[in-house]
């Protein structure tokens, strides 16, 4: 691997030397790191934000406007963390960004040799704007999922407004639940409340031990609630890096990484609780009806969700997905139901991690294969409605 360093940065310089496998080209300034692009094959580029009289996302903007070196991976190097300023780099087409006093030399090297394989095995570097922009649900598929979810939230307004009057007489707290999840993005997902106020602190010591899905008990859980020393010395409602997800909860990249190395490789990627001793009366009622899930349609009608594709997940669960070949799932569109809660039924609501992978993987390669049918869909749904009246409270 062939990396073009431009910065003032003489400690990755230092640490590449000791790799004979690696080859690095440094420059301080943006016009002799243009020479070097001409003269020499590059695989990665990496760039200090703050560049003598310029700045990376500049010499970014330039090095894109050359046909010959656009595809090659660019990540950024920051000194702190600013959201406004990773939004725009990740919106240019910049591949990452990193806070350099937070990160590892090491954790760079291994997130620049992962994009050059993603270069050699797709023989052409696709930018995040570009995935997005050939991503296209179905006409068809899009109508339905709206006409369908306007009608659904007008016929069970009277039904909803009960059972949300029933949630707040029942505990104290908001009758709606907001939790960050991945699909095709990640989006902000409604649900109504099942579970009592807090229910996301108690997830710790339950995933060690009413996990469906757990291999093993898991020895140690990411703690959200851990204070970073590093965002405890700046200001009030600033970060030393960008946030991370469970929930309600939030933790930084930087003490999520920290604890992750705790977390034993063999630990399952998705956690689902039998039996869940968190979920109050109201609530088991409405996730027995799969009512709790409603609110779902207003997703589906922002263009979130689809009613039909594969279920959303927390951050927590994507980030372990997005390491491996599972993360085909997310090629199909976020939905409200999907083929492993169909097939969840007929197993009697036992079902392994990877069965759960296998069928989410099946729909994505349908969905992505030229052979989307509208009927396919039709029988999903279909085929829910059964599975809306479940004993368990999985």
């Amino acid at each position: 691997m062939t990396i073009l360093y431009i910065g003032t940065n003489t400690a990755l310089s230092e640490y590449y030397s000791k790799d004979s496998e690696l080859v690095i080209l440094s420059q301080r300034n943006s016009i002799e790191a243009l020479k070097i692009l001409q003269e020499a094959p590059i695989d990665v580029i990496i760039a200090d934000y703050k560049l003598p009289g310029n700045y990376g996302i500049y010499l970014y903007e330039q090095i894109k406007a050359y046909d010959t070196f656009a595809q090659i991976p660019f990540v950024l190097l920051v000194d702190s963390y600013e959201e406004t300023l990773f939004k725009t780099a990740f919106q240019l087409g910049i591949k990452d960004c990193f806070v350099t006093h937070n990160t590892p030399i090491l954790q760079i090297l291994n997130r620049a040799q992962a994009l050059t394989d993603q270069v050699a095995k797709e023989g052409v570097a696709v930018s995040s704007n570009k995935i997005q922009k050939g991503y296209k649900i179905p006409w068809s598929k899009r109508m339905f999922d709206i006409t369908v979810a306007v009608l659904i939230l007008i016929l069970l307004a009277p039904i909803l407004l009960v059972i949300m009057l029933a949630i707040r007489l029942e505990s104290k707290g908001k009758v709606y639940y907001i939790a960050k999840r991945v699909g095709r993005k990640t989006f902000d997902f409604y649900k109504l409340r099942s579970m009592k106020t807090g229910a996301d602190k108690m997830l710790k010591d339950l995933a060690q031990h009413k996990n469906q899905y757990n291999k093993e008990a898991i020895t140690s859980q990411i703690d959200m609630n851990t204070t970073c020393p590093k965002c405890s010395a700046l200001p009030e409602g600033t970060f030393c890096s960008p946030l991370k997800y469970q929930g309600t909860e939030k933790i930084c990249d930087y003490m999520y990484n920290f604890q992750k190395e705790s977390i034993q490789n063999n630990s399952a990627s998705f956690i689902k609780i039998v039996d869940d001793p968190r979920i109050t009366k109201i609530g088991k009622f409405i996730r027995n009806t799969s009512i709790d899930e409603l609110p779902q349609l207003i997703n589906v009608i922002k263009g979130d969700m689809s009613l039909v594709g594969n279920r959303p997940l927390p951050v927590y669960e994507a980030e372990l997905l997005t390491q491996d070949q599972m993360s085909k799932r997310f090629l199909a569109p976020a939905g409200i139901t999907g083929l492993w809660q169909v097939e969840l039924r007929g197993k009697g609501g036992n079902m392994s991690e990877e069965e759960r992978m296998s069928l989410d993987n099946k729909y994505a390669d349908y969905f992505t294969g030229n052979k989307y049918s509208f009927w396919f869909d039709i029988g999903i749904l279909l085929r829910t409605i059964p599975a809306l009246f479940q004993k368990s409270t999985v």
